[in-house]
């Protein structure tokens, strides 16, 4: 009986043992997950967005912008789609386009004026899309002539150019370049400073530099080019990573986005790395992104949260891919998504990337990749992989 009362006992005592030690497991694995460093999750819309009318084919697609009622805008190029295409299957889309957030194109147009040709003049290559709080939409152009950008409503009114094209070093090579007062040199993308009224070019395929304009006027207020420097148009050769830094801007400068704390933060592409300035120019730090990254470079487009401190920077690597989810303070990468491929969620030269007041996401890509797509944001979760891969729906995305 007494060993019988000790086996028990002794069962017992490892039982409680064993509760004790799990408890402890389950506190430490909550203690972990509360310190575990959270970041937006998201996951491809497969079904976004809906097929385009009229047997429509879209080019290039190398800019996406997203307004106020939350329609996603894109321009691309309706000149770079084969002759066969629209021989044997259809046409090709205008070369703007956007979409509600269910997915179906709601407005459609662009392009040269046809009836008057003097009014404006529709850039060689447009490049970039941005709309305004008054639902005014901006494009740029990086083409051999395209020394300016356009300003339309969103029924495709025209409204203004600034910039005549035609007078970049492109043309004109006795031109002033990176320092021409009223001009630009093949602009990449345009930002939207409603509160003050300014507009960030990136400046671009051929200036190196960010310049600052008036909304109203298009008057050049200011530009830098990097640390701050005044702009240099010296051919620097091709990016090596094991050279010291150079001191400019090597094109395309790419973006050149303001975050609500009043810092610009721009993609100097080929250099594989990011420049933060304060708004006048003055150089912050700087921060390097797949610094081996050769060719098209890995700093292509960013976009902020949307929570009044923007915590996070999302960052699209067109070359390597990819989508880079960044701690925007810190400039941390946190986690990234995609991969290399035509299926939903992978990549071909993701180019260009918005994010609507939801905090879903909205990719173009350029070359062949010829297409957007959505991602949806799922809240925040904490980083188990540093790099996810193709974020396929787990649960039925509600739309």
């Amino acid at each position: 009986m007494k060993r019988n009362f000790y086996i028990v006992a002794a069962l017992l005592a490892v039982l409680t043992t064993l509760g004790f030690a799990q408890f402890a497991l389950e506190k430490s694995a909550d203690a972990q997950a509360k310190a575990a460093v959270m970041a937006p999750k998201y996951e491809v819309d497969p079904m976004w967005p809906k097929p385009l009318p009229n047997k429509w084919h879209i080019g290039m697609t190398i800019g996406v912008g997203v307004d106020a009622q939350d329609h996603i805008w894109i321009v691309h190029r309706d000149n770079q789609i084969s002759a066969s295409e629209i021989e044997s299957e259809g046409a090709a889309a205008p070369p703007v386009l956007a979409f509600d957030q269910a997915g179906n194109v709601v407005a459609s147009w662009g392009g040269p004026d046809k009836q008057n040709p003097s009014r404006y003049s529709w850039p060689d290559s447009n490049h970039g899309i941005s709309v305004d709080a008054k639902g005014n939409v901006w494009i740029g152009g990086n083409g051999g002539g395209d020394s300016h950008i356009l300003k339309f409503t969103q029924t495709g009114q025209f409204i203004a150019q600034f910039g005549k094209a035609g007078t970049n070093r492109s043309v004109n090579t006795t031109g002033p370049g990176s320092n021409d007062p009223e001009n630009f040199g093949r602009v990449a993308k345009i930002f939207i400073d409603n509160k003050a009224n300014e507009a960030y070019i990136a400046d671009g395929y051929l200036n190196k530099r960010v310049a600052v304009i008036d909304m109203d006027t298009g008057k050049i207020k200011r530009y830098w080019g990097a640390y701050g420097n005044k702009p240099d148009d010296t051919n620097f050769g091709n990016y090596n990573p094991d050279a010291p830094l150079i001191q400019q801007f090597r094109t395309p400068v790419h973006c050149a986005d303001l975050s609500n704390d009043g810092y610009v933060y721009v993609c100097d592409r080929p250099n594989d790395r990011l420049q933060v300035f304060t708004k006048d120019g003055k150089f912050v730090t700087e921060k390097r992104i797949a610094p081996r990254t050769l060719g098209d470079g890995s700093t292509w487009d960013i976009a902020f949260s949307k929570d009044p401190e923007q915590k996070y920077m999302i960052l699209a690597d067109g070359k390597n891919e990819r989508v880079y989810i960044m701690d925007r303070k810190s400039l941390e990468i946190l986690t990234s998504f995609g991969d290399g491929g035509r299926q939903p969620g992978q990549f071909f030269a993701v180019h260009s990337i918005a994010m609507d007041s939801k905090q879903n996401l909205y990719t173009t890509e350029t070359y062949e990749g010829r297409r957007i797509q959505k991602f949806v944001y799922k809240g925040l979760a904490p980083v188990t992989k540093s790099d996810q891969g193709v974020v396929w729906p787990t649960t039925t995305n509600k739309k």
